[in-house]
């Protein structure tokens, strides 16, 4: 259920604090400083994490299952309370409000609408609890349900509607208060996968519209890329990287965020050779030249991370500053490309993404094939052992 006090316009965003441009560039919104929190005073589910999230953008926490990113959002919210550190809205600590004072709305995954009314009073609901007048419901109330385009809907119940469009309503109800934040916690976990690309474009659409924060909580990495305008990794309750959705996928700075985002074949090996901003590899007698994302030093381990589709089959000796033979092990179809797993670099699993054009029907398990990729295309990342496997 949406929280908070009302104000502002919605055709022209939540109410905000008067800021230059100058400032929203420099001045966080919402501020994690060395968060920490424990339901049993002995394990950290979230540790020493700190996050700024810029007014008007739209940020996204991404990781897997029991990773601390739909924690951080209840603590946002005032549904939980950290155990050490601060958070800030707009620059003071929100400790001391309770949620219905945060001005903070919220988009469950499971809607939360009251099956019992209709859609015009479910929408209607946040503003009798702020004990806005019946005329300024009404206007307030129409004015979301355009912006969700569910108009002529507001006389259904909830048990009328499509999945889409009860989403669409606990969407508008996060929103007809004009919160100054919007939290959203896997909204469209429940849709299938055409839908769930439709609301993708329809939240972003409403987020630019409004001009207003979103915090988005998805362990789909494909969801976050397409919507946020910054995401935040987490892993075992920690934030391994946070950059906009381009930087994330061609920049892993640790192997966790190479793996998670889009898929990496990750190499472990050993430094032989550095040469200013690349490096070259020792991985199972591979030789392999690789961009150097962190300093490393002669003799030390590393992880090497090639992603699938920067893999090519080598037509001629010398194509690739990186060029070895590999066996193919198996040949996966999905439609406009397909996956080769090859046993190469001391794995069984490579992975090459080719295109599905005329002549791979040529390429047959068991075959030995040359690959490829350029020295650019792979990267030298630190080794992180608590994720251990690598």
């Amino acid at each position: 259920m949406a929280t908070g006090a009302s104000g502002g316009s919605p055709s022209g965003g939540a109410a905000r604090p008067d800021r230059s441009a100058a400032a929203q560039a420099t001045v966080p919104y919402v501020e994690f400083e060395s968060i920490g929190k424990s339901y049993d005073g002995r394990t950290l589910v979230v540790r020493d994490l700190d996050l700024s999230i810029r007014e008007g953008e739209f940020l996204t926490l991404l990781g897997p299952s029991g990773s601390g990113k739909t924690t951080c959002l209840m603590m946002l919210a005032g549904f939980e309370s950290p155990s050490s550190g601060t958070i800030r809205i707009a620059g003071r600590s929100v400790h001391d409000l309770p949620p219905r004072q945060r001005n903070i709305g919220v988009v469950f995954q499971n809607y939360a609408l009251f099956p019992h009314l209709t859609v015009g009073q479910n929408l209607s609901f946040p503003l009798e609890v702020r004990r806005l007048d019946r005329a300024q419901r009404r206007e307030r109330v129409q004015r979301a349900l355009r912006l969700v385009r569910l108009e002529g809907f507001e006389d259904r119940r909830p048990g009328e509607l499509s999945g889409g469009q009860q989403q669409r309503v606990a969407i508008g109800r996060a929103l007809v208060f004009e919160p100054s934040l919007v939290l959203m916690d896997e909204p469209l976990g429940a849709l299938d996968r055409s839908l769930r690309e439709e609301m993708q474009y329809e939240i972003r659409r409403i987020q630019r519209s409004l001009g207003v924060t979103v915090v988005y909580v998805t362990h789909d990495q494909q969801e976050a890329m397409v919507m946020s305008d910054r995401i935040a990794v987490f892993n075992r309750g920690r934030i391994e990287q946070v950059a906009p959705p381009e930087i994330l996928y061609e920049e892993p700075e640790r192997p966790f965020v190479a793996r998670f985002i889009g898929g990496n074949n990750l190499l472990r090996g050993r430094v032989t050779q550095v040469d200013g901003d690349y490096c070259l590899v020792d991985v199972s007698g591979w030789m392999i030249a690789a961009y150097r994302v962190t300093a490393c030093a002669v003799g030390e381990e590393v992880i090497v991370a090639i992603r699938p589709e920067r893999v090519g089959l080598a037509s001629r000796p010398g194509k690739y500053s990186n060029q070895f033979e590999a066996r193919v092990e198996s040949i996966a179809f999905l439609g406009d490309h397909l996956i080769v797993r090859a046993q190469a670099g001391g794995r069984t699993d490579f992975a090459v993404k080719i295109p599905n054009v005329t002549g791979h029907g040529a390429m047959l398990e068991g075959d030995t094939i040359t690959i490829g990729w350029t020295a650019a295309d792979c990267r030298a990342l630190a080794v992180d052992d608590e994720e251990g496997g690598w």
